[in-house]
């Protein structure tokens, strides 16, 4: 069943810019982006900013297995997509932790050799905002000439109280400086923000988007904040009782969120995906592909698309 409703999401013209189209655009056929783990910590977790991470952080990746070499993650999961994409290309994705939060020399160690795989088109490096010193920025700059380069960045919300209470560990001021200095090196980069955080309300959701825009980035990610087991914000949940965001709601939000998005921003993720084993809250997060097609549903039957508010 949740294949056909997939195939059903994957063969419909979207009412937002996908990424699928995006690649599709860029590099004439399908492009697969491929996580791994390559055994960076975050400096929100080893002391130099804070202990713990942030409160919704678990301290596993679950990306791959950070044992096997970085080539043995990418094809594993290569060989399980070519079974039913053959001519696809790839993009590895450094996912888990903070990826530029290393000696200058370490880096190159590991971004390097990922550029030499077969049908490698690019390369994505997820980060901090406050963890890229000025000759990682240069080398960054230098590796953009050579690759389609993407930064993602962790937002979460635009707000500073939000993120003094979810401890990110930065500042809504750092993150814009951060951007700038990226978009000045004409460096890609996508924002990944959270939907349902504690005790923001619907109209802060829609001041984040504002702020995205304002940024002038490449890309988002849409979250719903969920709740798994042993993590500081299921501790919180349980003490606070705050509010989840229901299912209706949530999509809601998204698609109004879309509609005041700049229509050249790719949308990358509409929202999250938890392991199930792990979840506490809320359940409905479970059923991702169907939430993907209500959305579709809704931006139809009220007439919303991307960049419709901009109009």
């Amino acid at each position: 069943m949740r294949g056909t409703i997939f195939y059903v999401i994957f063969m419909n013209e979207k009412r937002y810019y996908s990424l699928d189209k995006f690649y599709r655009e860029k590099f004439g056929c399908k492009v697969i982006k491929i996580s791994l783990d390559a055994g960076f910590t975050c400096p929100n977790k080893d002391g130099f900013k804070n202990i713990g991470g942030c409160i919704f952080c678990n301290g596993a990746s679950g990306i791959g297995d950070k044992k096997d070499t970085l080539e043995v993650q990418f094809e594993k999961v290569k060989n399980v997509l070519l079974k039913k994409w053959k001519n696809a290309k790839y993009i590895p994705f450094l996912e888990a932790n903070t990826n530029t939060y290393g000696a200058l020399e370490t880096l190159k160690k590991v971004y390097e050799p990922l550029l030499k795989f077969d049908n490698v088109v690019g390369l994505n490096i997820a980060t901090r905002c406050d963890s890229i010193r000025e000759e990682v920025y240069d080398y960054l700059e230098e590796l953009n000439n050579r690759t389609f380069l993407t930064i993602e960045l962790g937002l979460q919300s635009s707000f500073d109280e939000t993120l003094n209470l979810i401890n990110r560990g930065h500042t809504k001021d750092e993150f814009t400086a951060c951007v700038r200095e990226l978009k000045k090196r004409n460096i890609n980069v996508v924002i990944h923000i959270i939907n349902g955080l504690p005790f923001e309300t619907e109209e802060m959701m829609y001041k984040t988007i504002e702020y995205i825009n304002y940024l002038k980035v490449d890309g988002i990610k849409f979250h719903m904040l969920y709740i798994e087991k042993d993590t500081a914000l299921y501790k919180m949940f349980l003490n606070e009782k705050f509010s989840l965001l229901s299912r209706e709601d949530y999509i809601r939000i998204v698609c109004n969120q879309i509609s005041m998005l700049d229509k050249n921003v790719v949308v990358h993720r509409l929202v999250s995906d938890p392991a199930r084993e792990k979840l506490v809250e809320p359940k409905w997060l479970i059923n991702k592909f169907e939430i993907l097609n209500d959305i579709d549903k809704y931006l139809k039957e009220y007439n919303l698309f991307q960049g419709k508010e901009k109009e």
